[in-house]
């Protein structure tokens, strides 16, 4: 059994358990006054009153869209292990055991998009993202996914970082920094990172709270709430009767849409707003673009095309390029660095690069007259046209044509047997 098997197998637990071992499942790390009170409420109570956490955050429709379009961006371009051969020339380094653990195999139960996509959901949700690197003669075997919740990360007197991991029967774990794959975004203290979920808190609340009114709406039949007079003082068997009534009626079924029957004199009279009253539907349209601009999503990418995105371009493609510039680009970059940074010790020469022309391909129409363009200016050869298109090489396809509106050959060019002028 190596050290990894016994990091993560199973020990009873003590004769005597401690205060602080938790139940099967695990928990979240708690190290603050803050984060105690947020675990003894269940989360972070918004101003709406609702409790706003990873979890319940990803109950909003425009959260989830949001997590979603960002993580399966990233989970989906092709990430690339690239050799500096020299100041001009790069190749894939597909013969490195770091490409064969990012592009085939991170683990021994993810795969290569699972992995990306649930990092990259961490990152968001909870503003950091943990793996645990297995090194083998400083080569890179396993990459081990560690819950947020439960690393806690310290800045020792020597400025370096350690990991202190919580298993789910208690025991602590202390990671060095170069044993951990860190990834995280905007931060504040330089050693970890804030979510979105955290400074959104009030609108994901408000948005909770009016997923919330609207659906006790609809389940009381879409009727408001309202009070019945009286002229007299009704038995409490008549009021018992009148609530099963009331009940029944406001329940929808056969009965939706028939008149209400008053009797003993009874008068109805509306208390409160209905839904078009307090522009509800308004309300959660601007709820959705308040946190799109958290995520820094379009709004239309995320299925709301009551707005105008006129910031991001007009067509699908001008939206795209904004969305991979403003805000795609971010969460790249940070998956670049922490690759080359954290996962490759011996050789200065490779990098991690994503392939960002995946994510920009227009239609056939438009990559034609592209191509055309590039055969026809020099500057690539019908074999790398044919590889973006996911194309074998052909024979005598690795040449690069002349531009056509060149003088003539240049002095490198010339024969060495021109003639002489007499």
């Amino acid at each position: 059994m190596n050290w990894i098997s016994r990091l993560f197998s199973w020990s009873p637990p003590d004769a005597h358990p401690r205060a602080s071992v938790q139940s099967s499942g695990g928990g979240v790390v708690i190290t603050t006054p803050q984060q105690l009170e947020d675990a003894l409420r269940a989360g972070a109570v918004s101003g709406s009153g609702e409790i706003v956490n990873a979890h319940t955050a990803m109950s909003v429709a425009a959260v989830y869209a949001c997590v979603r379009i960002i993580s399966g961006a990233v989970a989906t371009l092709p990430l690339h292990i690239k050799r500096r051969v020299d100041e001009r020339t790069r190749e894939d380094a597909s013969d490195t055991d770091l490409w064969r653990v990012l592009r085939r195999k991170p683990n021994r139960w993810q795969k290569p998009a699972q992995f990306r996509r649930m990092m990259q959901a961490h990152v968001l949700l909870r503003g950091n993202a943990y793996a645990m690197i297995v090194w083998s003669r400083d080569k890179v075997q396993e990459l081990i996914p560690l819950h947020p919740d439960r690393v806690q990360v310290k800045q020792k007197d020597d400025l370096g970082l350690e990991y202190i991991w919580t298993r789910k029967d208690g025991r602590r774990v202390v990671f060095g920094q170069a044993d951990i794959l860190h990834l995280y975004g905007l931060t504040l203290d330089g050693i970890g990172g804030v979510t979105p979920i955290t400074y959104a808190r009030e609108s994901i609340g408000l948005a909770l709270s009016m997923e919330r009114h609207g659906a006790i709406v609809f389940k009381n039949g879409a009727t408001a709430s309202g009070v019945l007079k009286v002229d007299k003082q009704l038995t409490p068997q008549a009021r018992e009767n009148l609530r099963e009534s009331l009940e029944e009626y406001r329940a929808g079924g056969s009965r939706e849409g028939k008149a209400l029957v008053l009797e003993e004199g009874l008068d109805y009279k509306e208390i409160s707003m209905t839904a078009e009253d307090a522009q509800w539907i308004e309300a959660r349209k601007f709820s959705r673009s308040d946190i799109a601009m958290f995520f820094g999503v379009p709004p239309s990418m995320m299925g709301d095309n009551s707005g105008n995105d006129s910031n991001w371009g007009t067509g699908l493609e001008q939206k795209s390029n904004g969305f991979r510039t403003y805000c795609l680009e971010d969460h790249l970059t940070m998956w670049e660095e922490g690759v080359t940074c954290d996962l490759i010790r011996d050789d200065d020469t490779l990098y991690a690069k994503f392939n960002r022309a995946a994510m920009a391909q227009a239609d056939i129409k438009t990559r034609n007259a592209a191509y055309v363009q590039a055969l026809q200016w020099g500057w690539m050869s019908p074999n790398e046209i044919r590889a973006l298109e996911d194309m074998n090489p052909r024979d005598g396809g690795d040449i690069f044509y002349p531009p056509p509106n060149t003088a003539g050959k240049s002095e490198q060019e010339k024969p060495d047997d021109d003639p002489q002028p007499a």
